[in-house]
Order: C-alpha cells, then structure tokens, then sequence
C-alpha cells in the first residue's frame, strides 16, 4: 500500500474530534457577540476583549504548560487537558458577569494551547513518513469543520435562546471528545525531551522566533475584521442577524476547504511556497473585503476566499515550525510547537487589538486594512527564514572534492 493510500490513523480522528469542540469554543463568541454586550452591559468592544484575551491567555500559558507536562505521557496529558476545558466551558456558561465569565475563558484557553501544541506533534507521530503535513491538517480540520457547523448554529441558538447555551454544548462536546480519545488514541512513550533549560533556549533561537512572527502575523491578520464579522455583516452589509449567523457557514466551508488544501499544499510544494503564496492572496481578499463591505453578493464570495485563505495557512505553518524546531531546536521540538500555537494566538490578540481600537474610534469599516498590512509585515520573517534555511543547507551539504 504507497503511503498516499494509507487509511488515517484512528488517533488522528481522536484529535480531531476534540479539535471540534475547541474550534467551537474560541470562535463562538464571534458570533454572539453583542448577545454578550447587552445581557451583561458591556461596551462591544470591551466584550471583544473576550476574544483577545482569551488567545492572549493562551499565548503566555501554553508553552508554560507544555515545558511542564514535556515528561508526562501523552494520553493521559490529553485526557486530563480535555477534561479542564470542559470545566472552563461549564464556568463561562454558568457566569452571571464579565469577571467570570473572563475566568472560564481563562481555564478554556489553557487547556486549549496545550492540547494543540502536544496533540500537532502526536498527530505527526501518527502519520506515515513525509504526510506530517496532512496528519495535522485533519486534526485541523476539526477545528475548522466547528466553524462550518458548530459556530454557525451556536450562533444561531445563543442569539435566539441565550448566549449561555452555546457554552453547554461545548461542554457536552468535550465530554464526547473525552471518550473518543479515551478509545482511539494509542499509548505512546513519553517523548525525549531536554531539561527546561535546553528547552527554553528555542525561545531565544532567532529561527524560532522568526517562525512565530510569522505564524503571528500571517494567521493574525484576519483577527482585526473577523472578531467583529457579526456587526460588520449586519450594520455595514445590511444583513439580518439570522441571516449572518448562516453567512458563518460560508466562511466555515471555507475554512474547511483551504485547512485541507493548505495541508496538501505544503506538502506538495513545501511550507515556504505555500506560505508566500497564501500570504499574497489574502492580502488581496482582505483589500477586496474592505472595498466591497458594503454590497452584500460580494461580499459573501469574498467571505468564502476569506475563510479559506485565512486558515489555510495553519497546516503550514505549523509543519514550517516543526521543521524549523527539527532542524535548529531538536531537543525542544514539543516545545517549539507550543510556542507556535503562542504565535497563532497572538495573531488572534493583536488582530483584536487592532480591530477592537478602530471600533472603538468608530472605524469599524477600516478593519480589514489592519489586516492588509499586517500580512504583508508577515513576508519579512518568512524572507528571512528562507534565506537562512538556504544558508543552513549549504553548510551541512556534502562537500565535493576538487579535482587537482
């Protein structure tokens, strides 16, 4: 059986399933947005916040995790992560204001950064030689299927019965999710690590933080426009509440669809190409977003480009900083993944940042070109690393001989 005919390891599945939960947890407050403003009496880009400070929480807690559990089995890592983001889930559903709300944010948030930095190198580790890229790219796909169905419909329901609800149901999800890794995922040996010292010093690689700054800006770019996508669709494009909550479904497909043919891009073509290529398309869809906002046929096509450029970029870079870490951190792979998913959540708080800084002035309509520009700022790092990853080749390259 050739390698591209293998069936996908059930493990995989195992992750991705809980990967749906998680998808659906951090982006469902999107689309319920100004349910939360209102019930809780909160300005709406104060209640953006939640969005920005979760990926926040996530970025400086993650790595700080991982480097604590880095000794610890896999599974049972993974079993108690999921079981703590099922507790967060059931905190925010049961908070009565911001502070608590914020707290169960806070706890999701934690386990969530861990799960995906350990669960992109088991994923890897459960792929046949040379598919790492697609392995993760299903696991992903969990993720980005919760905003073709979960986020949509949480959306639809939390405006309509509550914005509590949705939080119950992702609870009831990672209670499923428990059991499907539970069942699924094998027992895998501890994975040599360094001591935390060694590990710690892929913070001060240059190559490694080149990575996250490219992670960081390429994937935060569409953070600015899309925490608040709910009042762009419905005060500027003139859509009805309803009828937004089913336009996430378009950009959800289209999540979908790129997370699964950015993984077979950068495994065809290797994460650096696909990576500039990405880059330059979404700096081009964001532009077309911000200049066609305000005419509601094309700007559902241009949410579907949107969506799909946005995280197809994730399978790549996450394979660009495993291969990174493999090549100039070996002893802190598990680590250096961590600090990526760090990279991809501070995209998320800078994006927000941005964009909650524009609502706030009563810009909201400037909010893609934050992102235009912040993807741009992304090709730097990435030339940089392609040209050391050229240098590097050639340093380790055989030496020919010289005829005398």
């Amino acid at each position: 059986m050739s390698r591209s005919t293998q069936p996908i390891h059930p493990g995989v599945l195992a992750l991705a399933v809980t990967a749906f939960a998680i998808g659906m947890a951090e982006f469902i407050v999107v689309g319920i947005l100004p349910a939360i403003a209102s019930d809780l009496d909160i300005p709406l880009a104060s209640a953006g916040s939640l969005v920005g400070l979760y990926a926040l929480a996530l970025a400086i807690g993650t790595p700080l995790t991982v480097l604590a559990l880095a000794r610890l089995p896999r599974k049972p890592v993974l079993l108690t992560l999921i079981a703590l983001f099922m507790a967060g889930n059931l905190l925010s559903a049961l908070s009565t204001d911001y502070p608590v709300l914020l707290a169960g944010r806070v706890l999701t948030a934690l386990a969530h950064g861990s799960f995906f930095a350990i669960g992109a190198t088991v994923a890897a580790n459960l792929a046949p030689k040379g598919q790492a890229s697609k392995a993760i790219a299903i696991m992903f796909a969990g993720l980005t299927l919760a905003m073709v169905i979960g986020v949509p419909i949480g959306s639809f329901l939390g405006n309509a019965m509550g914005w509590r609800l949705p939080f119950y149901a992702v609870a009831l999800l990672a209670a499923l999710a428990l059991i499907a890794t539970a069942r699924w995922l094998p027992h895998a040996p501890t994975p040599p690590s360094g001591n935390s010292r060694g590990q710690l010093a892929a913070l001060k690689h240059p190559a490694i933080l080149a990575m996250m700054a490219v992670t960081a800006l390429g994937f935060g770019s569409s953070f600015a426009a899309f925490t608040f996508i709910t009042p762009i669709l419905t005060d500027i494009s003139g859509f009805s509440t309803a009828t937004a909550s089913v336009l996430l479904v378009v950009f959800g497909a289209a999540t979908l669809v790129g997370n699964l043919v950015g993984g077979r891009l950068a495994s065809a073509m290797g994460w650096q190409p696909a990576l500039r290529m990405i880059f330059m398309l979404l700096a081009l869809t964001l532009a077309g977003v911000a200049l066609l906002m305000p005419y509601q046929g094309p700007m559902v096509v241009m949410l579907f480009f949107w969506g799909a450029l946005a995280f197809g970029l994730s399978p790549a870079a996450q394979a660009g900083m495993l291969a990174t870490a493999e090549r100039f951190t070996p002893q802190a792979v598990a680590f250096a993944s961590a600090l990526n998913i760090s990279a991809f959540n501070l995209g998320i708080a800078l994006g927000e940042t941005s964009g909650s800084a524009l609502v706030g002035s009563g810009q909201m309509s400037f909010t893609p070109w934050a992102g235009v520009a912040t993807v741009i700022l992304a090709q730097l790092p990435l030339i940089w690393l392609v040209a050391l990853n050229r240098k590097d080749s050639r340093f380790h390259s055989p030496t020919t001989q010289v005829k005398t």
